[in-house]
């Protein structure tokens, strides 16, 4: 095993060992307050299923996690702002314009401080694991290296990058107003089809740090807000 995927595997280890904290953490903390989301062991053995495909970044045509090739200006904190950038009209659009009455209750979407740092990161890894890490590596890896033999790889990508982004959206096909329908659709499918890009570009952490990026101004940071400034 090269040097590069040996640190491949350890950042995918440290991302399992956060997971872990997660389900040893929700049900402690599920004692003493209510609302809390519980992660369990099952919850975390699903990840193991992206093991696998850690170990054949390259053999699919996509960088390692820590490849030298991609700067972290590329692989963290480009990735960082785009999720921010879609964050951020969320906030604005459904924490507020579509919420304008006082909080008296943190909205089943976020979850208490600190745990919520535990929780939406572990949810983060579980999303990118399924929606990115074993999808495209799986399609790219047996259609464009395995049988089309390296032909065709830019249309082979965005094939399957459109089909990818299109999956969380439809899974998650939202409910009222049309304008709102339309525009959390189209949100959702672009950021996805940018997280593929990244991935493509920068590798599995470029398309994670998106997610982070969209969590921590959506389910962390909207959670501090309304828990400690609008609830007190």
């Amino acid at each position: 095993m090269s040097t590069l995927k040996k640190r491949s595997l350890f950042i995918f280890i440290l991302l399992l060992a956060i997971a872990a904290i997660t389900v040893l953490w929700s049900p402690i903390l599920a004692k003493t307050q209510t609302g809390i989301r519980v992660w369990n062991w099952n919850s975390w053995l699903i990840l193991l299923a992206g093991l696998p495909f850690i170990l054949i970044q390259r053999e699919a045509g996509l960088p390692e996690l820590t490849d030298p090739s991609v700067s972290n200006r590329h692989r963290i904190w480009q990735p960082l702002l785009i999720g921010f950038l879609f964050a951020i009209p969320d906030v604005i659009i459904v924490g507020f314009l579509m919420h304008p009455e006082p909080y008296t209750d943190l909205p089943p979407f976020l979850q208490p401080f600190p745990y919520s740092l535990s929780l939406y990161s572990s949810g983060a890894l579980e999303i990118e694991i399924f929606y990115r890490l074993i999808p495209i590596t799986l399609l790219l890896w047996l259609i464009s290296e395995k049988l089309l033999k390296g032909k065709h790889r830019a249309t082979v990508f965005w094939c399957v990058a459109i089909l990818t982004a299109i999956r969380e959206p439809l899974e998650q096909w939202p409910s009222g107003n049309t304008w709102f329908i339309l525009y959390a659709l189209a949100s959702g499918f672009a950021m996805n089809l940018w997280q593929a890009y990244q991935y493509k570009k920068a590798g599995f952490l470029g398309a994670l740090m998106i997610r982070y990026g969209h969590y921590l101004i959506w389910h962390i940071l909207l959670g501090v807000y309304i828990e400690f400034f609008v609830l007190q």
